[in-house]
């Protein structure tokens, strides 16, 4: 049974998130007819949208859209929203209305509906993420808390299933979205075959390793920031709670709550993750060994470092190293 896929484009489409999944699933059809001559497609695509017509996107791009349909569709596959600022990103959330509308539709109708990247923004924009488990770009994780604090947020996770909803993480993770679909409609064999033809890794299980907190959506005023500056001169010190929230002139309380609004995490989590990053850091442009970044990094005990920064990261230090040091140094 052939599963029919609509790749919904808008207004601020990212040209290559629409494109990119119809180049993979299309090479799926083509191989599955390959190995199967006369058997019908395991997919059928579609670009749909909350209005039929020619779309254009904001690069210039144009596409010839059907309006979308429940009934005609087995699988809604969204795709990302072109920005630059944060504020440009949630005023385009906002215009979607339509978008919004036709989302609710279709979750009504029970089909599967799938995101990447900002992506999974719309969908939590629209309530089909309220009291589910999902991901999304990982520089958008701070945002997200904030913007739709129902949502389960696993921002370490590429690739996240709940119900009749699946969300990936930044750009190409639509590509794990892709394989997924292969697989429900062609199976495993036909998704790894694709994967194969197209140089595409199938490992990446994980957005930790990406995540750089320098790069991460996150207040850049008021107590946060100055939080952040005052942390970031003593990550080489032992750091107290009641010192910071004295530096920050609130109580430890009210410290504990902005940081839980605007971080996720508690201020202790948030030391122990600037460190990692400084370690990430000399890790990829210095020769320094591991036990004199631990010191760096206001830590003396390395194996408890390492153990820390293999649950930040999903990688060992050495194997950081190994994959992101500059060449050359």
């Amino acid at each position: 049974m052939t599963l029919r896929v609509g790749l919904l484009v808008h207004a601020t489409s990212v040209p290559s998130a629409v494109t990119a999944p119809l180049d993979v699933l299309r090479v799926a059809n083509k191989l599955a007819h390959l190995q199967h001559p006369g058997a019908p497609p395991p997919i059928s695509i579609k670009l749909v949208g909350a209005r039929a017509g020619t779309q254009r996107v904001g690069s210039g791009v144009s596409f010839d859209l059907e309006l979308a349909r429940p009934d005609d569709l087995d699988v809604l596959f969204v795709s990302a929203i072109e920005y630059t600022r944060t504020g440009e990103l949630i005023a385009r959330l906002d215009e979607m209305t339509a978008e919004r509308q036709l989302l609710r539709r279709c979750a009504d109708a029970d089909l599967h509906i799938a995101a990447a990247c900002n992506g999974a923004l719309m969908l939590a924009d629209g309530g089909l993420l309220d009291g589910r488990r999902a991901t999304t770009s990982w520089w958008l994780a701070n945002l997200m808390r904030q913007r739709y604090p129902l949502v389960d947020l696993d921002v370490e996770e590429v690739l996240v299933h709940d119900g009749r909803i699946s969300t990936a993480g930044a750009a190409t993770a639509e590509y794990e979205l892709c394989f997924h679909l292969i697989e429900t409609a062609g199976g495993t064999p036909l998704a790894q075959n694709v994967s194969r033809l197209m140089l595409m890794d199938r490992q990446r299980r994980s957005q930790a390793p990406y995540i750089s907190l320098a790069l991460s959506e996150r207040p850049r005023q008021g107590l946060s920031e100055r939080a952040e500056k005052w942390l970031q001169k003593r990550l080489h010190e032992a750091i107290s709670v009641r010192e910071l929230a004295d530096h920050c002139r609130v109580s430890e309380r009210t410290l504990l709550r902005r940081f839980h609004q605007d971080f996720g995490s508690t201020p202790l989590e948030y030391v122990q993750k600037l460190r990692v990053e400084r370690a990430k850091a000399l890790l990829e442009s210095t020769r320094l060994s591991f036990e004199e970044i631990v010191g760096r990094c206001g830590y003396q005990d390395v194996s408890s470092f390492r153990r820390l920064f293999k649950h930040v990261v999903s990688m060992t230090p050495n194997d950081y190293r190994e994959r992101y040091r500059m060449r050359g140094r």
